[in-house]
């Protein structure tokens, strides 16, 4: 960034009239409750706002308990992205993928990327691995959590918002000591509270510059944001003729970046502390009973994936012991007890259904492309009844009803993992991915490497190193600052929100000790190149699978004759958004466990539906008065993206039909 231009953001966050000024008008706090009969009041909020949209919800709510009887959480979209891919060169998917979400392409371009990687044979080399760690920290994590904390989530916790519903916390907030203050430099909770206020607060605007800067560090090698243009399968096309240079301009913004983590971080930690013991918010809006959580693990060690080998098997029988060597580490959980730290047994047992989703049955009516994984091991425990709904055989039948909350009722399919005879549903998401760090055994390349960072027995530590001037920062922030994070027993509002700012930390860490690796292969190695040559194999099977800002997202590609002939994707949302499943044939699957929430009638619901159910009203006006702000707290704290949840493909015996480029409906005039 030039000097000038550095010097316009600074005076436009100085100017006067950007100071904080009190206008209600700034938040829309309208009324959303549809009716009350009876005890029970029925909120509907249709759409959702300050997440990527077309996400609706329904909830009946107790009025004298405050507590909620039912919740229906729905998608009022669908897409086509899945089937523009078959056909094509499988490179094609990168750039395709990409264009699933204007925010978090970078995700699902590096998603696909490693799809690639292993179906065509090709592995990058370790200066590729470092640039793109390097690429996708700012891009995506950085970039996307400052936004979603400060920009859309953070009205949430405003004065603004505060001080009209929910007056008791404010008043408690006024004379509540903010525990971090030497860092941030604001005194009490309330003063926090009044620079998150829209537009005008401080802290929401000094996000507006710093997200930006965030973008320039990744497009420096990306060469643009939101779609990067370098991705490539077994590598990074990065124009590294100047590397010295680039690594500079990089460092220079990963500076300025620390200080901003550091500033984040605390204020949030003080914000979720202070919900937690002055606002009775420690359980409102949590998932499961027990923990149910899954993340593939972030950040590849340099070294170990770009041995992975040249061929699809090869890549694919040794992708466990790369993933198990990422800075943070995978895991799946499932009742709080660890199941498998082995992506490849997350992915092999993986299924999508339909049941109350706006699509037809497609078993019976293609064929399977395979039953095993590349390594031979049957794919959902062997099941073939079940085999049918792996996502390397997944076709998806759209199949537009009116709306029937006991039946369809959602445009996004359900996701559910196949274990010990039963189909669990699982949370992505920053909650579950510094939870699992936090529990894991495995030490990451950045940590064993001596990075500042330990995990382990419930809880992770963090220094951050010393960033100095960054003048529009306070002064706490230039030094270097620690933190802790020790886990929660559940997933609730507050502590997703806790998380995904606490992540903020390992991913700058993360960040720091990727751009020293490309230091090192650029300056004492030599290393020019970033890439391998990728092959055109008759038939590979591949997937890819990493952590992003809002969770695990997975894509699996099949590869014949050199092109495409499958290809589907999974974002985080997709696994946490899904109706009500399963139901009729394959009920016999649902789990008996009783820390799963499941729906009134007894159907395991998944992260959002179980977060929404599980949600206590604490506005303090009359029923009728209700905007749903617990709702869309708890929502918001997965920080939805619903573009990248839904998609749909008209196919016959694998051949497509019809293409649908992009459709937007409210599902509920159907």
């Amino acid at each position: 960034m030039t000097e000038k231009k550095k010097d316009n953001v600074n005076t436009k966050i100085n100017d006067p009239r950007f100071k904080n000024k009190k206008d209600p008008k700034l938040v829309l706090l309208a009324p959303n409750v549809k009716g009350i009969r009876g005890s029970v009041a029925e909120i509907y909020i249709d759409p959702i706002t300050r997440i990527e949209g077309h996400l609706g919800l329904r909830a009946e709510v107790d009025v004298t308990s405050k507590r909620t009887k039912n919740t229906w959480v729905f998608a009022t979209m669908f897409r086509g992205f899945e089937v523009f891919m078959r056909g094509r060169p499988p490179e094609d998917a990168i750039a395709l993928a990409s264009r699933v979400c204007g925010v978090c392409g970078a995700s699902h371009a590096s998603a696909s990327t490693m799809a690639n990687d292993m179906a065509l044979g090709a592995v990058p080399t370790p200066l590729g691995v470092a640039l793109r760690n390097m690429a996708f920290a700012m891009t995506d994590l950085i970039y996307d959590h400052s936004i979603i904390l400060n920009l859309l989530g953070g009205p949430d916790y405003s004065e603004i918002v505060v001080s009209k519903l929910t007056p008791h916390c404010w008043e408690a907030a006024k004379t509540t000591p903010a525990e971090y203050s030497a860092v941030h430099g604001y005194r009490y909770i309330a003063d926090i509270m009044r620079d998150l206020n829209p537009i005008v607060g401080r802290i929401w605007q000094l996000t507006v510059k710093y997200q930006r800067i965030a973008r320039e560090a990744g497009v420096l090698i990306y060469g643009r944001h939101s779609h990067p243009s370098t991705l490539v399968p077994g590598g990074i096309s990065t124009d590294l003729s100047t590397g010295n240079y680039l690594l500079e301009e990089y460092i220079f913004r990963l500076t300025k970046l620390t200080a901003w983590v550091k500033f984040v971080v605390a204020i949030w930690m003080d914000l979720a502390d202070f919900y937690v013991n002055h606002c009775d918010y420690a359980k409102n809006g949590y998932t499961y009973a027990k923990p149910i959580f899954y993340s593939s693990g972030a950040f590849d060690d340099p070294e170990t994936y770009s041995q992975l080998g040249d061929n699809y098997k090869t890549i694919y029988e040794n992708v466990d012991k790369a993933a198990m060597r990422r800075a943070t580490p995978p895991g799946l959980y499932i009742g709080g007890e660890l199941i498998t730290e082995k992506i490849t047994e997350h992915q092999r047992n993986v299924v999508e259904l339909v049941d109350s989703s706006f699509y037809d049955e497609w078993k019976g009516k293609t064929t399977l492309f395979t039953k095993t994984d590349p390594a031979g091991n049957p794919l959902v425990g062997g099941i073939e009844e079940l085999i049918w709904y792996h996502p390397w055989n997944k076709t998806t039948i759209p199949k537009p009803t009116d709306i029937k909350w006991s039946g369809k009722y959602s445009w996004s399919a359900t996701v559910r993992l196949y274990h010990n005879g039963k189909l669990y549903p699982y949370e992505v998401g920053p909650m579950a991915k510094v939870w699992v760090t936090a529990h894991s055994n495995l030490k990451g390349w950045v940590e064993e490497e001596g990075g500042a960072v330990k995990h382990g027995g419930g809880k992770i530590e963090v220094t951050l190193p010393p960033s100095r001037d960054v003048t529009d920062l306070p002064k706490g922030t230039w030094e270097e600052v620690s933190f802790t994070y020790k886990a929660p027993e559940i997933s609730s509002t507050i502590e997703r929100v806790r998380a995904r700012a606490f992540d903020m930390a390992l991913d700058i860490l993360d960040a720091w000790a990727s751009a020293l690796k490309a230091v090192y292969y650029i300056n004492t190695k030599g290393m020019t190149k970033a890439s391998r040559p990728w092959k055109e194999p008759a038939f590979a099977l591949g997937f890819g699978q990493l952590e992003v800002p809002r969770g695990n997202v997975e894509h699996w590609i099949v590869v014949k004759n050199g092109r495409i002939a499958n290809y589907q994707i999974h974002a985080p949302t997709t696994q946490n958004v899904g109706p009500r499943a399963p139901k009729g044939e394959l009920s016999k699957y649902i789990p008996n466990d009783p820390w799963v929430t499941k729906s009134p009638e007894g159907i395991p619901l998944s992260p959002f539906e179980a977060a929404a159910l599980n949600t206590v009203v604490t506005e303090e006006v009359k029923p009728e008065e209700w905007t749903g702000l617990d709702f869309v707290r708890a929502i918001r704290s997965f920080d939805p993206c619903i573009s990248c949840a839904a998609h749909i493909e008209f196919v016959k015996d694998k051949k497509v039909l019809k293409s649908v480029k992009k459709f937007l409906t409210n599902a509920c005039s159907l």
